[in-house]
């Protein structure tokens, strides 16, 4: 077999069928949408719709709480970085961080950051900049001699709300003197 003789197997790459091309295509005139009608049109999107019968998204119960104020953290476990530790993938005598945790490859996601969490042992001495942390995690990397510093979030609508909030104080402030 020579390069210039490999080809694909027959009928791997189909070519798109060109509608509207011509009666002789067989998918002339109307492109195969039939006569009239609101789907013939064009800019027509009428995905789930099911002729004014109640469409089974809206039929089915729905479940659960979604918290539009939640936080998407990356959830680390004071156990996973001890091994990372071991393994040389991380370096206990540099501040851990985000950054740090996503280059080891534990920190997956995470858009506000990383939460530090006690599950498992810490035994060498760490400092950990994060987004959050619990309680257990915390005493534990103290009990080994690290520390954690949590930094606040930087969240652009949380600031902007901040900002607003303290402009209408102010403004009441002025009013009431």
């Amino acid at each position: 077999m020579k390069l210039n003789d490999i080809r694909d197997n027959p009928g791997a790459r189909k070519e798109r069928t060109r509608v509207g091309r011509g009666i002789g295509s067989g998918k002339g005139k109307t492109g195969g949408r039939g006569q009239k009608g609101q789907k013939s049109r064009s800019g027509v999107s009428i995905k789930g719709f099911e002729g004014g019968q109640m469409p089974l998204h809206m039929r089915l119960p729905k479940r659960g709480f979604n918290n539009p104020f939640g936080k998407d953290h990356a959830e680390v476990n004071i156990g996973q970085v001890q091994a990372l530790i071991d393994a040389g993938k991380l370096d206990a005598k540099k501040v851990i961080d985000q950054s740090a945790l996503q280059a080891a490859g534990i920190a997956r996601g995470g858009k506000h950051g990383v939460r530090l969490l006690g599950n498992g042992e810490l035994t060498a001495k760490a400092s950990f900049q994060v987004a959050g942390a619990s309680k257990g995690a915390v005493a534990a990397v103290e009990k080994a001699g690290g520390s954690v510093e949590v930094l606040v979030a930087k969240d652009p609508a949380a600031l902007a709300a901040a900002k607003k909030g303290s402009a209408k104080r102010a403004a009441k402030e002025r009013a009431s003197e």
